[in-house]
């Protein structure tokens, strides 16, 4: 059984035990805390496919935060214009939570 679910703005594919890498929560959210998430787009169970118009009624995803707050790869932004001596370099790592997903309710 799986579930396309809505965390801030972005749609993924949830199942029981898989981790989640989503934007960061917030500093409410510690370790171990229990998070559901209500805005499910589509359950599949067993085969059995129900969409949401918008989301699926009395469904949800219960997560657990597993590391609260984990830094992403650390992405390069290089400008430069020729013949001009104008260089920048800019770093930049995204924030995320890690989530273990508990269970998936439809």
């Amino acid at each position: 059984m799986y579930a396309i679910v809505e965390i801030q703005g972005q749609q993924f594919k949830a199942e029981a035990g898989k981790k989640l890498y989503v934007h960061y929560l917030g500093d409410e959210k510690k370790e171990g805390d229990v998070v559901e998430f209500n805005k499910v787009l589509l359950v599949d169970a067993d085969g059995n496919v129900t969409v949401g118009a918008p989301t699926v009624e009395g469904a949800k995803v219960v997560c657990e935060v597993k590391t609260p707050l984990v830094k992403g790869e650390k992405v390069l932004v290089f400008k430069k214009k020729r013949r001009k001596g104008y260089r920048r370099l800019n770093g930049h790592r995204q924030v995320f939570t890690e989530l273990v997903i508990k269970e998936v309710n439809a």
